[in-house]
């Protein structure tokens, strides 16, 4: 493709001849392929949700054994990831996305019981015991953005290793810059832009600037609002009931 030839006030059209354009802009729709994927930026929400998850009161945290068991289980399969691959995804290592994804799988499975006993308890208790339940939903939620995040990074276009390829699937993901190829013709999005994602989602109830394109990622965003939905709900409903 022709490099541009024209200043800072040039259009795209006057950049790129029109046939040129039209398989650049076809091409970032597509998702331009990931020249690089760093690792460290998912373990240290992944080490987050850990911490978040032992903050929530021992009496949601009961359901799995030991209070400790989750945690510890958390971090061992984390240490197992990182020592494999520390720093960089390399496209060659698709046999470690099945421990990223049983770690994520583990984190979700434990929130969202953590989620159902606080629903359960804000249900039927009052009192000071409430306000603590009302102050629990805070690390519940915060994870609940965490791990939809991950979810969100670890999948989209076949996965992280994937998306270092150009043979990558179809995006499962519409992102603005996607959508406006003159912002950033290298742009392809990182792990920030997946837990921005989820966190606009959880804030919301719904898509904001990122669109989900495909059933799974649609699904996979009506259940993390849903569960915000309730979390939020339920707890402005017991605050209320509270100052009362």
């Amino acid at each position: 493709m022709p490099e541009a030839a024209g200043g800072k006030g040039d259009t795209p059209s006057d950049v790129y001849p029109f046939d040129a354009r039209s398989r650049f802009e076809d091409s970032v729709a597509w998702g331009i392929t990931s020249s690089r994927e760093y690792r460290w930026p998912a373990a240290v929400a992944v080490g987050a949700a850990i911490l978040l998850q032992i903050a929530i009161p021992e009496r949601l945290d009961n359901h799995l054994g030991p209070r400790w068991l989750l945690p510890v289980l958390e971090g061992v399969l984390l240490v197992a990831l990182m020592a494999a691959k520390p720093k960089r995804v390399d496209a060659e290592e698709r046999a470690l996305r099945v421990l990223s994804l049983v770690l994520i799988a583990v984190i979700t499975v434990a929130n969202f019981l953590d989620l159902s006993e606080l629903i359960l308890a804000l249900l039927g208790n009052s009192g000071p015991q409430g306000r603590v339940l009302v102050y629990a939903s805070v690390p519940i939620w915060l994870t609940n953005v965490i791990v939809f995040g991950l979810w969100f990074w670890e999948l989209d276009r076949g996965g992280v290793s994937a998306r270092l390829a150009k043979t990558h699937r179809k995006p499962d993901f519409l992102f603005p810059q996607m959508s406006v190829p003159g912002v950033d013709r290298d742009w392809s999005p990182g792990f920030l832009d997946y837990l921005y994602t989820a966190f606009t989602n959880a804030t919301a109830f719904s898509p904001t600037d990122t669109m989900p394109l495909t059933s799974w990622a649609k699904l996979l965003m009506m259940i993390q609002s849903m569960a915000s939905l309730l979390t939020v709900a339920l707890v402005v409903s017991r605050a209320v009931n509270i100052l009362q």
